[in-house]
């Protein structure tokens, strides 16, 4: 079985920027428009956060961002797999790689945003232990975001 594996990326590149339009048009079309978050290069830059891309057999098939939210909490941003490498486990083992990540950044909680219209996504975050937490940030008033976090507990 062929592993995935994460390296890190600057968001400003020009992969992880491919990566990032691809799930904007996958926002527009299940929401009608891209995800309009207010986002810096420097938020996923260590040493309180980073952006992930995942490679299958040298090709970049998936990507997460941590960035810090300080106290503690890190946000996960752009949590996405291309279309064809879905429903092969890839999210999930990005997941929790992401999780490993967080904890050795030294958060204690991941926190995340998505939508109702992810019923994937949802489906996958609850299975892996995330629950409801406080509306915050740019949908914390939208009644179609779904706001969750996870205690990350310690490293190891």
């Amino acid at each position: 079985m062929t592993q995935l594996v994460l390296v890190e990326a600057a968001y400003d590149s020009p992969l992880v920027q491919d990566l990032v339009a691809e799930v904007q048009a996958e926002y527009v079309q299940r929401y009608g428009g891209p995800d309009d978050t207010p986002l810096s290069p420097a938020e996923f830059a260590p040493p309180g956060g980073a952006f992930l891309v995942a490679l299958l057999d040298g090709e970049a098939v998936g990507t997460a961002g941590l960035r810090d939210h300080g106290d503690g909490d890190v946000e996960l941003k752009r949590m996405y797999v291309r279309a064809a490498h879905r429903r092969r486990g890839h999210a999930r083992r990005l997941l929790a790689e992401v999780e490993e990540r967080a904890r050795a950044l030294g958060h204690r909680r991941l926190v995340l945003e998505t939508g109702q219209m992810q019923p994937e996504a949802v489906a996958l975050y609850r299975s892996a232990g995330y629950e409801p937490i406080a509306p915050y940030g740019h949908y914390a008033d939208s009644p179609h975001s779904i706001h969750l976090g996870k205690a990350l507990g310690p490293v190891g």
